[in-house]
């Protein structure tokens, strides 16, 4: 289970810092309280979600359940069954994961998630607020993404080279 290691660590810690972090707010902050980090672009914005991004699907947490056990079964199934033990992939995994779970904790113990992290662009006026365990997810989803590609890319080149 040791190879597992850097699962384990990055599935932690973001659960832990997320959990930590919405405790905060929920302990320090009234909803709708706005604190400024960097001006206007980067703000800690306390807000409730009951559904996804942007609020969607809002109330259906049976599918948020679902979803969240398919993908963690999912991985855990992929990493035991083409035995994965490289770094890149397991912290990919991981913040998939700690994603996924820290999001599920919220809608499981209380009946909604908290977002915190109000980010402004001045091309794009809607962003959604959001948390730790949502920016793991795109983390863990684009680090995904690289993965895929540079593998692929990987394995052309060694078709190639064996003439193949």
């Amino acid at each position: 289970m040791l190879k597992y290691k850097w699962l384990y660590i990055v599935l932690l810690l973001v659960i832990g810092i997320d959990q930590l972090t919405k405790w905060l707010v929920l302990k320090n902050m009234y909803v709708t309280e706005s604190i400024s980090i960097i001006g206007e672009f980067l703000k800690f914005t306390s807000h409730r979600n009951r559904g996804a991004a942007w609020g969607m699907l809002e109330g259906q947490f049976w599918l948020f359940y679902i979803v969240t056990a398919i993908v963690v079964g999912f991985i855990l199934y992929y990493i035991i069954r083409f035995k994965i033990t490289d770094f890149l992939s397991l912290l990919t995994f991981g913040f998939i994961m700690g994603g996924a779970v820290g999001n599920f904790l919220d809608r499981f113990f209380r009946g909604e998630v908290v977002d915190f992290i109000e980010v402004n662009f001045s091309f794009y006026n809607r962003f959604p607020i959001f948390n730790i365990a949502d920016a793991a997810l795109t983390i863990g989803v684009l680090l995904f993404a690289f993965v895929i590609l540079t593998e692929g890319k990987a394995a052309k080149e060694e078709s190639v080279k064996n003439g193949e």
